[in-house]
């Protein structure tokens, strides 16, 4: 599993209009191939009356899965311009269909590359991006006067976010540890309280921050 990777935030959609031409762009997260054609087959139906739906996507812990499609625009002048903008945003499990409405100005080769850069890359801007860091839910057992300390110390740290707070016989911590750094996160642990701590390993899982600028 990628320790972490960006992506979009989920569905999302932009218009620009470039010499009376419409450009729709609508943005998705796609962990599939099967789930981007079937995110391009929507927008497909619902556009059907449109001169072109052209998509892109790039899928797969490498991005091993790129595709891109022109749909009747001239070769390498619509889906290649999408993909290269994902690529370059380093985006992963990212679909993107623009939809255009033709406005009677022919752009020209050079033209429609940019105009469909433009229009992916103002889709994915609207959309917004995330950061999928995987992380283990380290669990902390403590006593019942350690409370307000530890409490205090994990909501004051911009290194570690807490998940929530267990009240049984003891006092259970549950907090996302950036994966790999569990020894890091014990040893705050236990200078913090003087060794009267138990820490262990709970389930890893992916969390998503905003994407930084």
């Amino acid at each position: 599993m990628r320790n972490s990777y960006y992506t979009v935030k989920g569905l999302g959609q932009q218009e620009i209009n470039i010499q009376k031409s419409r450009f729709i762009a609508y943005v998705n997260r796609a962990t599939t191939e099967e789930e981007a054609q079937q995110f391009i087959q929507e927008i497909k139906k619902k556009h059907w009356d449109a001169n072109h739906n052209c998509s892109a996507y790039c899928i797969g812990e490498n991005n091993q899965i790129q595709k891109a499609n022109d749909d009747g625009e001239p070769s390498g002048t619509a889906g290649i311009p999408i993909l290269e903008v994902i690529k370059k945003r380093n985006l992963n499990d990212t679909v993107i269909v623009i939809t255009r409405y033709f406005g009677g100005i022919k752009l020209g080769a050079g033209g429609l590359i940019r105009a469909y850069g433009k229009s992916a890359s103002e889709g994915i801007n609207t959309t917004g991006i995330v950061k999928r860091a995987l992380m283990t839910v380290m669990e902390t057992k403590v006593a019942y006067h350690w409370l307000g300390k530890v409490e205090n110390e994990l909501r004051a740290t911009n290194n570690y976010l807490l998940k929530e707070i267990q009240y049984a016989d003891d006092v259970i911590f549950k907090t996302y540890i950036e994966k790999g750094k569990e020894e890091v996160f014990s040893a705050w642990m236990i200078e913090m309280t003087n060794g009267q701590c138990q820490n262990s390993p709970g389930n890893v899982t992916y969390l998503e921050v905003p994407a930084e600028d």
